[in-house]
């Protein structure tokens, strides 16, 4: 039997989501802000984030009749090797994010990554389908683009604001399959209006999808603040 491990999750500061996410996300980046994050420690060591955010589409929740304001996408689980199983540190994250009352929180699990959707599945979300195959550019240094984040013009605007951005000139242009899309929906209504669209959930694509991120080796992090919000003790 495994040693008893204390579970804390508490709001997380931006660097510690930026260095969560960039030392154990497979992005290597943060998600286009404002975003809601949430931490995660075991025995008082730093083990990773839950990020939710708008998502890089403005149009993210008109299928489902709601404004930009009304919902979110979970756009990382960034972990490194823990004891705790990720749905519960899923779970415990959603009953935070309820505080800001939202309606739906939409994610995707990315197929070309190896990606099926386990956790998604073991936490009961709604399964709906995949999304539009899309493109993807790689620039020199092999770091990888989504097409809403390149522009010939240098720039864009992601969520009202002017950003820079790599030219796809200057990338390697590469089709994508589309990702599985899932839905978790946070009120009794928007649960009758999505549960319509429910499909059969996929199948494990390949043993690559180890479920929001592959383990990584012992990594220093921020400790938690002093008032946690939630302390729950995992037996193993």
């Amino acid at each position: 039997m495994s040693s008893k491990s204390i579970l804390k999750i508490d709001w997380a500061s931006h660097e510690t989501a930026k260095y969560a996410c960039e030392n154990w996300h497979y992005s290597e980046s943060l998600p286009v802000p404002p975003l809601v994050k949430i931490g995660a420690w075991e025995d008082d060591k730093f083990i990773g984030v839950v990020i939710f955010s708008r998502g890089a589409s403005s149009n993210l929740l008109k299928p489902y009749g709601l404004e930009q304001v009304e919902g979110c996408e979970l756009t990382r689980v960034a972990l490194k090797e823990h004891k705790t199983p990720v749905s519960r540190i899923l779970s415990i994250a959603i009953k935070f994010l309820k505080k800001n009352s939202p309606k739906l929180i939409v994610s995707f699990a990315d197929s070309n990554e190896g990606h099926h959707g386990g956790i998604y599945q073991a936490t009961n979300w709604i399964y709906s389908g995949k999304s539009a195959p899309s493109f993807k550019y790689v620039d020199k240094k092999g770091r990888e683009w989504h097409s809403r984040q390149v522009s010939e013009k240098g720039f864009n605007t992601q969520q009202g604001n002017i950003r820079r951005t790599i030219k796809p000139s200057q990338c390697q242009k590469i089709k994508c399959e589309g990702k599985f899309r899932y839905l978790f929906p946070l009120t009794k209504e928007i649960r009758k209006d999505v549960i319509r669209l429910s499909k059969p959930y996929p199948k494990r694509a390949s043993s690559k999808d180890i479920v929001a991120s592959e383990f990584h080796s012992e990594e220093t992090g921020e400790t938690p603040s002093d008032a946690l919000q939630f302390q729950e003790v995992d037996n193993g």
